[in-house]
Order: C-alpha cells, then sequence, then structure tokens
C-alpha cells in the first residue's frame, strides 16, 4: 500500500493569492508546511529547480511512491487538497 501524499506550499508573504490558499488551508485545518521564496533562497531555488517558474503560490505533491509534481494557481490548488480530504 503506497504512503500518503506528502505537501509543501511556496509561497510570499507579498502575494495575495497565497493569502487565499493560507486562508483555505487555515478553515479546513489542512496543514502543509510553508516555504516562503523571499525568506528562504534555498526554498526559492528548489522551486525553479523543480517547478520551472518562480511563481508562486506552487504546491509541491510527493507522491507515495516518490513521484514530485508542482502545482500552481491557487483555485487549483485549493480544489486539489479539497479533494484529498476525508469525507
Amino acid at each position: 500500500m503506497a504512503t500518503a501524499e506528502r505537501y509543501q506550499l511556496f509561497k510570499s508573504d507579498t502575494c495575495g493569492f497565497c493569502h487565499r490558499v493560507r486562508s483555505f488551508l487555515q478553515q479546513n485545518n489542512i496543514e502543509v508546511p510553508l516555504r516562503d521564496i523571499n525568506q528562504d533562497q534555498v526554498a526559492f531555488r528548489e522551486l525553479l529547480a523543480g517547478g520551472g517558474r518562480s511563481m508562486v503560490p506552487c504546491l509541491r505533491i510527493e507522491a507515495g511512491d516518490g513521484v514530485i509534481s508542482w502545482m500552481y494557481e491557487s483555485m487549483d490548488i485549493m480544489r486539489y487538497l479539497a479533494s484529498k480530504q476525508q469525507p
């Protein structure tokens, strides 16, 4: 059986779309580690290397089999995480 997905949210405090996703996480009691690309240069370089773009918000999704994907766009991120919640 594969283990659950793991997430990281790459964000910036000056990004309104990042605030939208963070509010959604808070309202739905979803805990996702946050990586601030302005405060953490390692996070910024990881976002560029992995996702290919410096745009935030970006959700890093690590599947149970170790495959990593990157999701941009706040609405897509919120829909995706909502779909993964237990009923």
